[in-house]
């Protein structure tokens, strides 16, 4: 019986853990697959563009973070309608967004480079860098590593 409620209660708190993870930039490459590392893969870099169809803010834990945990925070996603395809964009937190001036709206034509990945079984692309007009913004390095990452936090050592 102990057993049983045990496996019960680890299955949800595992998928609470991914999801938590996907939202605050650390992804895992392979998730479930236990092999660690991030989803972002260079491997499967591209650049698309075309039209933005919708923004969302995804608000949940993780995303202020890069304000020092304080909370209030939201990560950035959109719907791009290219000439294929209309596929998810994960840019990164809000803040981040706005700490640079990057302000992206329905209508908007942008370019993004990402990885793409699936996520919740559809293709979605994790963005490394979007331009919007005359605007551009480098989200991740060539490794997929967050340009954000650490920021607003104090280092370690110090």
């Amino acid at each position: 019986m102990e057993t049983k409620r045990s496996v019960a209660l680890a299955v949800p708190m595992t998928i609470c853990v991914a999801s938590g993870s996907f939202a605050q930039g650390g992804m895992q490459r392979g998730a479930g697959q236990g092999s660690g590392g991030r989803m972002y893969d260079p491997k499967t870099a591209e650049t698309v563009s075309g039209e933005v169809v919708s923004v969302e803010e995804i608000h949940g834990k993780g995303w202020g973070q890069g304000r020092g945990g304080r909370g209030g925070g939201y990560g950035v996603h959109l719907i791009l309608k290219s000439d294929k395809e209309e596929i998810a964009l994960h840019l990164g937190p809000g803040w981040y967004l706005d700490k640079h001036g990057l302000s992206i709206a329905p209508g908007n034509r942008i370019e993004v480079r990402g990885s793409r990945i699936t996520f919740e079984g559809k293709p979605a692309i994790i963005a490394a860098g979007v331009k919007n007009g005359d605007q551009s913004l480098k989200l991740r390095d060539d490794d997929g590593l967050p340009a954000w990452r650490g920021q607003g936090r104090p280092q370690r050592g110090q």
